[in-house]
Formats: C-alpha cells, structure tokens, sequence
C-alpha cells in the first residue's frame, strides 16, 4: 500500500502541502491567541505568485528580451577590461562609483558610544594601527 511521507518537511511530489497558510501553537494554551493572529488579516490569495509589494513587477514577463549564455556579444567593440584599472578601456571612474573618503577608523569612532561586547573597540584599535 502506498502511504504519504511519515515525516519531515514537505517538499516537491504529488504529498507535498504548503504549510505557510495556518499557524501552529508553539506551546500548550496558546490555540485562542493563535486564532486571534490568524484571523487578524486576510490572507492572501496567490498561488506562489509574487503580489505588487515593494516595488516588485506584477508582470512576470520583463520588457527586454533575456540574452541566452552563449550569444554573441552586443559590443564587440568594447575591451572585455572596460570598467577594471586594468588593460585597455576606460577604468574604474567609468562605474561612477564615489569613493569615500573617510577611513575605517573614523567610522569605527562613530560606533564606540554603542560598543557593548568590546568588539568594536577592538577593531577600532587595530585600524588605528594600520593607518585606516
């Protein structure tokens, strides 16, 4: 006879079940709470479709075509090298990049108010050492 998985995490087959749409009491009493949260918001709908949130596309299907792997390139003309201080091409000021100018130290120093664990300090005092 064959019977569904006796246990572990569901995951892909003709047994699988989501498990993101109810929520388990974590401990003994906790079942009239537990309902309260459940039905505090409606849950959604979608079925592993991503809904408009946060600034993601509703449309799956993006406006540019997807390059494949291994098609030709679209600038030949350009050194495989451009944006890297490296060989010929445009180096790393063509990424429009700003480098910051303020050193690890002096960022570090910002942090120390907050410092608990002594972490911090440390690393602070190693950069000091170093210049940084």
């Amino acid at each position: 006879m064959a019977r569904g998985p006796l246990a572990g995490a569901s995951g892909p087959g003709k047994f699988s079940k989501r498990t993101d749409m109810s929520l388990g009491s974590k401990s003994y009493g906790e079942g009239a709470e537990t309902a309260a949260l459940n039905t505090a918001a409606p849950k959604s709908k979608t079925r592993g479709i991503a809904d408009d949130v946060g600034g993601r596309p509703t449309s799956v299907v993006s406006e540019a075509p997807i390059t494949p792997l291994f098609a030709p390139s679209e600038r030949p003309e350009e050194p495989i090298t451009n944006g890297i201080d490296m060989g010929p091409g445009a180096g790393s000021e063509a990424l429009m990049m700003a480098k910051s100018n303020e050193k690890l130290s002096d960022t570090l120093a910002k942090m120390l108010p907050y410092d608990t664990s002594g972490e911090v300090a440390i690393l602070y005092q190693q950069a000091l050492a170093r210049g940084q």
